[in-house]
C-alpha cells in the first residue's frame, strides 16, 4: 500500500514539474525580425569616448548570442538608437583621512528600438543604467580580484586617469550593453 501511495505521488510530482512554471529560454521577440542595426550611441555626458565602448558592447552581445544578425541599417529587420546621459561616481567607503577607497560607479542611457517595416517604435526607455563598484587602492591586487570577477576579460575604457575607473566604467557600459541587449530580445 505504501509502494503505491509513493508512486502514485512521485507521478503527480513529474507531471506538475513538466508542467513547469512556464520559463522558457526562447526569445519572446516575434519571430518575424531577423536583423538588427545599432546605431552608434550619442553622448549627452561630459565624459569623451564611453558612447564608442557601449555602442561596441551592445553589438557584441547580439553577435554573441546569434539571434538577431547585426547588419547595416537599410538592411535591417530593427533599428536600435541610443543616448549615453550621464556618468557618475558615488564614494561608497572612505579611509580615516575621509580619502575615498570605493567607489559606485553609474552609466545611464536612453535606448528606442524601432521596426524598420513600419516605423513602430517598439519600446523606448529613458532609465537604463549599468553599475558596478570598484576600490581605489587594495595593497596590490586589482579591484577585479577583489570582486572575483579576474576570469571576465572585457576591454577597458581609457578615458579616465586610474585603471581602476576605466575598469569600473567598463564593467557599468557592459552590464548597461547586457541590459539593452535583454530588453530587445525580450520586449515584454
Amino acid at each position: 500500500m505504501k509502494t503505491e501511495a509513493t508512486a502514485r505521488l512521485l507521478v503527480l510530482a513529474a507531471v506538475v514539474a513538466a508542467a513547469g512554471c512556464g520559463y522558457t529560454t526562447r526569445s519572446t521577440l516575434d519571430p518575424k525580425y531577423q536583423t538588427i542595426a545599432v546605431s552608434a550611441f550619442h553622448s549627452l555626458s561630459k565624459e569623451y569616448g564611453l558612447q564608442a565602448a557601449l555602442t561596441t558592447a551592445v553589438i557584441r552581445q547580439f553577435v554573441n548570442d546569434g539571434r538577431l544578425e547585426v547588419v547595416t541599417p537599410d538592411r535591417a529587420d530593427l533599428l536600435l538608437e541610443g543616448v549615453l546621459l550621464d556618468y557618475r561616481l558615488k564614494g561608497l567607503t572612505f579611509d580615516q583621512d575621509d580619502e575615498v577607497t570605493q567607489f559606485m560607479c553609474v552609466v545611464a542611457a536612453g535606448a528606442r528600438l524601432t521596426d524598420q517595416a513600419t516605423n513602430e517604435v517598439i519600446w523606448e526607455d529613458q532609465a537604463l543604467a549599468g553599475e558596478t563598484t570598484f576600490y581605489t587602492r587594495a595593497s596590490g591586487q586589482s579591484s577585479d580580484r577583489l570582486r572575483g570577477n579576474a576570469e571576465v576579460i572585457l576591454p577597458t575604457v581609457r578615458s579616465f586617469s586610474s585603471e581602476e575607473e576605466n575598469r569600473g566604467a567598463s564593467e557599468a557600459l557592459e552590464q548597461l550593453a547586457s541590459d539593452i541587449f535583454y530588453r530587445v530580445i525580450e520586449p515584454w
